[in-house]
């Protein structure tokens, strides 16, 4: 009988306002501001507010159901000035004792194979982060920004001193293996690898509201069932936590899944555990080997959601080639504007994909199309390299 880790990501991150080519040089405020507000409000309203007050009750009801949550630290920041009660319901569903933090990068970023000294950065930023907000002491396991994980980062991962790390159950690496267990990078001493089953998360994040859908509607009953019959130690159910209320509403059924999800758990005989007690009971199924880059995202499974085209690789190149110089001239302000400027969500607006994945990305982006994305991006960079130039200068 398999164990079911359930873990959720939120986050939101600061999208641009239409910047010009004729607001360079005049304008050193990039964000929308208020479409960042509206959109964090309309999110808290339909998913973080109920989402969190149903995860309290089931906690308060079940005390087996434990579960798991990566909180960027974009996200939180936007919470803290925005929505502090979004905030306050986290630390007390966090307080309980049954909810574990899982680090990640602070800004949701993709920098660690231009920088990895900025990665490190970043990840002591978000451990900072969670300490200060919800008294937490560094997290055990880890997840890079959209589950992203290859051989390389997972030594880089141990180094930094975590013992596990999330990743996404990709068939081909797994070559007809399970997903439902724990692995190990091949150049890694101990750090545990769970992979995700993407199956079962998409059924929830994906197929959940789809009527054409065989198993529509799908009951927590029938899910539980399914769970019970899987083979392996645990079944790592990864998806965002925007899922329940935002992404499929409620009238869906979506927030009924979840209250009898605990309680048809306990039926079939599965048991709930966080992502440290996966590391902590399950023995390693054997050798997951990733030389390229994986990912949760599209159907390739890869990087191409952020860097499959030109405009996407020039303005990820052009914001990680500007380290050197912000960190040198020792201002906050101006540090934390361009680290916020690497979240993964600007090069993922200007993905030109079509098909379901084009779908996907259209649904996300909150521009008229990749291309003003990319405009915008440029501008208010090209903005950011003259302030950075300019206090280069006054400072040598």
């Amino acid at each position: 009988m398999p164990n079911l880790c359930i873990y959720f990501q939120a986050h939101q991150p600061n999208r641009l306002k239409p910047y010009s080519f004729f607001d360079i040089g005049r304008d050193p405020f990039y964000e929308a501001d208020d479409l960042n507000r509206d959109i964090l409000n309309k999110v808290s309203d339909k998913c973080y507010v109920p989402a969190t007050k149903l995860m309290l009750e089931l906690v308060k009801r079940h005390p087996e159901f434990h579960i798991a949550f990566s909180l960027s630290g974009v996200f939180i920041e936007q919470a803290e000035h925005h929505r502090p009660d979004v905030v306050e319901l986290f630390q007390e569903l966090v307080a309980t004792g049954n909810v574990e933090l899982i680090s990640e990068t602070y800004y949701h970023s993709l920098c660690y194979r231009h920088s990895g000294k900025e990665f490190a950065r970043q990840v002591q930023l978000h451990a900072d982060k969670l300490k200060s907000v919800f008294g937490i002491e560094r997290p055990r396991v880890f997840r890079h920004t959209e589950l992203i994980y290859f051989n390389e980062l997972a030594h880089f991962v141990e180094g930094l001193g975590f013992e596990g790390m999330l990743a996404e159950g990709v068939p081909a690496m797994l070559d007809g293996r399970t997903a439902n267990g724990v692995y190990q990078a091949p150049n890694v001493q101990s750090l545990k690898t769970l992979t995700r089953n993407c199956i079962l998360s998409d059924d929830i994040a994906f197929r959940f509201a789809d009527p054409n859908w065989p198993e529509h509607p799908l009951s927590a009953k029938k899910y539980a069932e399914w769970i019970a019959r899987e083979p392996g130690d645990v079944v790592n159910v990864f998806i965002d936590y925007e899922t329940i209320g935002e992404h499929k509403w409620e009238d869906t059924g979506i927030f009924d899944f979840w209250y009898h999800l605990p309680e048809a758990m306990a039926d079939e005989g599965v048991r709930f555990i966080t992502p440290s007690e996966v590391v902590d009971t399950c023995s390693v199924l054997g050798t997951y080997d990733v030389h390229a880059p994986t990912s949760w995202a599209d159907t390739a499974k890869d990087l191409s959601a952020w860097k499959g085209n030109t405009m996407q690789t020039e303005a990820t190149k052009k914001i990680l080639t500007l380290e050197a110089k912000v960190k040198a001239i020792d201002c906050p302000d101006l540090l934390h504007q361009w680290s916020k400027m690497q979240t993964s969500d600007h090069f993922y607006y200007m993905c030109t994909k079509g098909d379901a994945d084009g779908d996907v990305h259209s649904y996300f982006n909150p521009y008229p199309s990749p291309y003003e994305g990319y405009m915008y991006f440029m501008n208010a960079l090209s903005d950011l390299q003259i302030r950075v130039d300019r206090l280069s200068e006054a400072g040598s």
